[in-house]
């Protein structure tokens, strides 16, 4: 049949028309998309859509479920520690392994090192106060009873760089403030036990054992119940006692709170190491002529003793079950520890050629530290979807999903959605920053087929958004 006349002029007109039509859907925040619950969730929080973004897609499917903001740039808060980990695990390996020696510049006769003894970092995320005990071990083993020189620290694995450990937060203390450190030993933190005693001030222990620290107790006890915060109603002064350093202890704990663990990081790296290095050393019976002080490592320097990290699949599972901070920056610059003091630019610029090595264009893409605690760093829903996607076809595949936290069991995710449909069904990394609230990880639905999904909200009550993910959570659970 022959067409009717003005019918193929008005399909012509009409194309540009539907053209148009589809890149303004394809642009605007189409709430529609979002799972009634979610929208209910949202709205209860004051939340607007526009401050949030969602990605649902299966790990088997070519396209999105869910697709909301997309391609919006927004803060992931912790969520970015996906991708530090993932890239580690891809360009160093699970197995990878740091390496803490000690080494000398001399012999040791009649028990008696002389000159130096010579700690060398490797930038190991996890080196704790046992790590370091049974390195001093080995040398005592291996007959060493005094050094007549000085305890070197050698943390030059990683490029120096000004820190200022009050700068994102003005919580100083607080041990996820700890800068990135070639050398670090235990979260260069201190651990503290608060107990409370009937009439009198809470008695304060100081676990981590610190030569030449003074501790002067000034906390008060207080009444009523115990606050959300009572961390931030203590503080702690430093300041020069001699040769020593006093540490004073103020502020107020609450009866009701009863025995508590406190982790601060009050001292200076150095100061920190010192104090934990002698009284570990002393305790074992060994002498020092010197002090412990920073330094470099002479190329002739013979090794004595080492120690061993675990593999990097073990941090990767802290980083992301717990949320480490200082872990997870630790990881970031050993992306760029190839001989040469790694630097922030070097490992940013590693991570980019990965990505792009991976056909992963993320232009929106902005690195700060890897851990996410930061005000700058930028990613988009779409693209975080992107990388999950990936990382379910790579081989690293079963370390990266085992690292995140399980919903309703273990981890970040441990105390939500306890009896919940989404309750162990769930590997989700979650994220929080004043003003940013964020999930990422896989789920199973009813059917137990799987998804990758991204959830961020950048919003002034984004604290109030978790609710709304939870709701995403348990209504792909029971999806059908």
């Amino acid at each position: 049949m022959e067409a009717l006349p003005g019918l193929h002029f008005f399909r012509m007109s009409l194309r540009p028309l539907l053209v148009f039509c589809s890149l303004l859907i394809l642009a605007a925040p189409v709430a529609a998309q979002l799972p009634p619950p979610v929208l209910r969730a949202l709205q209860a929080a004051q939340i607007p859509v526009a401050s949030v973004a969602v990605v649902v897609q299966p790990v088997d499917a070519p396209a999105p479920l869910l697709a909301h903001n997309a391609a919006t740039a927004m803060n992931p808060a912790s969520v970015m520690k996906l991708l530090t980990t993932y890239a580690a695990l891809e360009l160093l390996g699970p197995a990878h392994t740091w390496q803490t020696a000690a080494l000398a510049d001399n012999v040791t006769v009649n028990g008696v090192l002389e000159g130096n003894l010579y700690l060398r970092g490797s930038g190991d995320p996890r080196f704790a106060i046992e790590h370091l005990w049974l390195l001093l071990r080995q040398l005592r083993v291996r007959g060493v009873d005094r050094i007549a020189g000085d305890i070197v620290l050698d943390r030059s694995v990683f490029a120096p760089v000004a820190f200022d450990p009050a700068a994102f937060d003005n919580k100083p203390q607080r041990p996820y403030n700890v800068g990135p450190n070639g050398l670090l030993i235990d979260f260069q933190s201190l651990r503290f036990t608060l107990q409370p005693q009937d009439g009198q001030p809470p008695r304060v222990l100081l676990e981590s054992p610190s030569a030449g620290l003074v501790v002067d107790n000034r906390l008060r006890a207080l009444a009523g119940p115990c606050p959300a915060d009572w961390k931030d109603r203590i503080n702690l002064v430093v300041s020069a006692d001699g040769e020593r350093q006093r540490l004073e202890i103020q502020g107020g704990y609450a009866s009701q709170c009863g025995e508590r663990a406190l982790n601060l990081a009050p001292l200076p790296a150095d100061a920190h190491a010192a104090g934990l290095i002698l009284s570990l050393w002393q305790e074992l019976g060994g002498r020092l002529g010197g002090r412990v002080r920073a330094g470099s490592t002479p190329p002739a320097a013979r090794e004595l003793a080492r120690h061993e990290s675990p593999p990097l699949a073990d941090a990767v599972r802290d980083i992301n079950k717990y949320s480490n901070n200082v872990m997870a920056r630790q990881v970031f610059l050993t992306l760029a520890a190839d001989g040469t003091p790694a630097s922030t630019e070097r490992a940013t610029r590693r991570l980019g050629e990965w990505l792009a090595g991976r056909g992963l264009d993320f232009p929106e893409l902005v690195v700060d530290n890897g851990s996410g605690l930061s005000r700058s760093e930028r990613i988009s829903a779409g693209n975080m979807n992107r990388l999950l996607l990936a990382a379910w076809r790579s081989p690293v595949m079963p370390e990266f999903i085992a690292s995140l936290p399980l919903a309703g069991l273990d981890g970040t995710m441990k105390k939500r959605l306890n009896g919940a449909p989404a309750a162990g069904r769930a590997h989700i990394k979650t994220g929080t920053l004043n003003g940013v609230r964020s999930a990422a990880g896989y789920a199973l639905d009813a059917r137990g087929r799987r998804y990758a999904l991204s959830f961020f909200i950048n919003d002034p009550r984004a604290q109030e958004g978790a609710a709304a993910i939870d709701a995403l959570l348990n209504w792909l659970a029971e999806r059908q």
